[in-house]
C-alpha cells in the first residue's frame, strides 16, 4: 500500500493544464525538475483522533536523490494559519520522516514543505485526516429553511416553462445531436444558457443535468463527457449567468470585471441574494428535460463538480424527481465556517475579514449552503473528494457527507487536489447508468 500511495503523491507533480497527447510526448511528471513523493504511515491517509501520524518524504531532483537538501516545513489545520515551523535535512537518498503528529479533534493537518533545489524553489503539501468521519459543520439550518425554498419554488414555477433552441452542428456527432438552448427564468428576462446533449434514435432516454464550476465563462469542454449522450443518455451542460457560450474571450472578460464577485452579491437579504435565481434556475431545467419528447419519463439526474456539485446536491435536494446525484468536491458548504475555529468553503467567506460576517450575511448565508441542503436529500448520491484540495477542502466536503441520511457512497481520493480524473467523471457515468429505473 505504500508504494500505491507513492505512485498516487506522484499525480501532484503533474501539470493541471497538460493535454493528453502533452502527456504522452513529454517526460513525467511534466517539465518538473523536482518530484516530491510523501507517504502516510497509514495507507489511507486516515487516523483517529489522538494517533500520531508521520510522513515518509523523498526529493528527487532531475530524478536523482536531492541529497542533503534542507526541507522548511510547516504544520497548520486544514487552510488554517501555521502553527509549527521546522526544517529537516534529507538524507543520502533524498529522505525524511517528519512527525506531524495528531489531532485531539476531528479534522485535517496539513504539512506543507518548500525546498531550494539549483536555486529554484519547490513546494508541496500534504493532508491527512483524524476522525474525519465525526466532523460537524459550523453553519446552522434556519427553522424556516423548508419553508423558504418550498415558497419560493412555487412562486417560481408560476412562471411558465420558456426557452429557444438552435442546433450546434460542431458538437453533434453521428451518435448525438447538440441543441443552444437559451432558457428564461423569470419575467425580468434573466436567462441561462445550456449545450443539450440527446442520443440519436427512436428511443427514450434517461436525463442529466450538469451545471457549472464557479466563474463566469463559456460552457467548458461540452465534448469532455460526449459519452453521456453517445452512450444513451440525455446530458445537459448549463451555464449560470445568461452568457452565450459563443462570446468572445475579451467579452467574458468584461463580463468577469461586471460579475467576478457574484457570490456576494445581494448577500444582505435571502431573497434578493444573486444565488436564488441560481438555485431556482438549475431546478427549471429538470423542467425543461422532463418535457422532452425524448426523456424516459423515469430517470433524471445532476452532476457536477465543485460550485457544479454543490449545485447538483441543492437542485437535488429542491425537486424529488430527481433520483440520483454525483458530486465532486461540492463548493459552498459550510460558508460560516471561518467564524469558528475551522475552515470554511469555497467562496471562503470571513476568511480574511471576520468583521464582514455581518448577522445579515450570516444569515442569508444559511439558506444557501450546501450543508443545509444535503440534509433533506432523498435520492442515492454518490460523492468524491480529495484530500490535498485547497478550494474546497476535504474538512467540508465531509461535512455534507456525514449529514446525508439517503443512500450514499464516496469515493475518496487523498492524493487529488481540486480536480477529478477522466476514470472518475466515466465512473459517475457508470454509477448513474446504475441507478436507473
Amino acid at each position: 500500500m505504500k508504494l500505491l500511495n507513492a505512485i498516487f503523491t506522484l499525480l501532484i507533480a503533474l501539470s493541471t493544464t497538460m493535454t493528453p497527447a502533452t502527456a504522452a510526448a513529454e517526460n513525467y511528471p511534466y517539465r518538473s525538475d523536482a518530484l516530491w513523493v510523501t507517504v502516510p504511515d497509514h495507507a489511507d491517509w486516515l487516523y483517529k483522533t489522538g494517533e500520531n501520524a508521520t510522513i515518509d518524504v523523498q526529493l528527487l531532483h532531475y530524478g536523482q536523490p536531492a541529497s542533503g537538501a534542507t526541507v522548511t516545513y510547516t504544520l497548520g489545520d486544514d487552510m488554517l494559519p501555521d502553527d509549527r515551523k521546522e526544517t529537516v535535512r534529507l538524507d543520502e537518498n533524498g529522505k525524511a520522516t517528519i512527525n506531524i503528529g495528531t489531532m485531539a479533534k476531528p479534522g485535517f493537518r496539513d504539512l506543507r514543505m518548500t525546498a531550494t533545489l539549483g536555486g529554484n524553489k519547490t513546494a508541496h503539501h500534504i493532508k491527512v485526516g483524524f476522525s474525519p468521519e465525526r466532523l460537524e459543520a459550523f453553519v446552522r439550518e434556519p427553522k424556516d429553511f423548508s419553508q423558504f425554498w418550498d415558497k419560493a419554488v412555487t412562486e417560481d414555477k408560476k412562471f411558465p416553462l420558456q426557452y429557444t433552441s438552435e442546433p450546434v452542428e460542431k458538437y453533434s456527432t453521428d451518435k448525438m445531436s447538440c441543441q443552444l438552448i437559451k432558457l428564461q427564468l423569470n419575467p425580468e428576462g434573466r436567462c441561462m444558457y445550456a449545450y443539450l446533449f440527446i442520443p440519436k434514435g427512436d428511443d427514450r432516454y434517461p436525463a442529466v443535468l450538469c451545471p457549472p464550476g464557479a466563474g463566469v465563462k463559456t460552457i467548458k469542454e461540452p465534448l469532455r463527457h460526449r459519452y453521456y449522450g453517445e452512450g444513451g443518455m440525455i446530458r445537459c451542460e448549463i451555464e449560470i449567468h445568461g452568457c452565450h457560450p459563443e462570446l468572445s474571450e475579451e467579452e467574458f472578460a468584461q463580463l468577469r470585471n461586471e460579475k467576478g464577485k457574484y457570490l456576494e452579491f445581494g448577500l444582505e437579504s435571502p431573497e434578493g441574494y444573486y444565488m436564488k435565481d441560481v438555485y431556482l434556475g438549475c431546478r427549471r431545467f429538470l423542467d425543461l428535460l422532463t418535457s422532452l419528447p425524448e426523456w424516459d419519463g423515469k430517470n433524471l439526474f445532476t452532476q457536477g463538480g465543485s460550485q457544479g456539485g454543490a449545485l447538483a446536491i441543492t437542485t437535488a435536494a429542491l425537486d424529488e424527481r430527481v433520483n440520483g446525484c454525483a458530486a465532486n468536491h461540492p463548493a459552498l458548504s459550510d460558508m460560516t465556517g471561518y467564524l469558528s475555529d475551522k475552515t470554511g468553503g469555497y467562496p471562503h467567506h470571513f476568511r480574511k475579514n471576520r468583521n464582514d460576517a455581518t448577522p445579515e450575511k450570516i444569515r442569508t448565508l444559511e439558506y444557501y449552503d450546501v450543508v443545509n441542503f444535503a440534509r433533506h436529500l432523498k435520492c442515492p448520491i454518490r460523492m468524491t473528494w480529495g484530500f490535498n484540495d485547497n478550494t474546497c477542502p476535504p474538512t467540508t466536503s465531509y461535512e455534507v457527507y456525514n449529514v446525508i441520511t439517503s443512500p450514499k457512497e464516496a469515493l475518496i481520493t487523498p492524493v487529488n487536489e481540486h480536480w477529478t480524473s477522466d476514470n472518475t467523471e466515466y465512473g459517475h457515468y457508470l454509477w448513474l447508468k446504475e441507478h436507473c429505473k
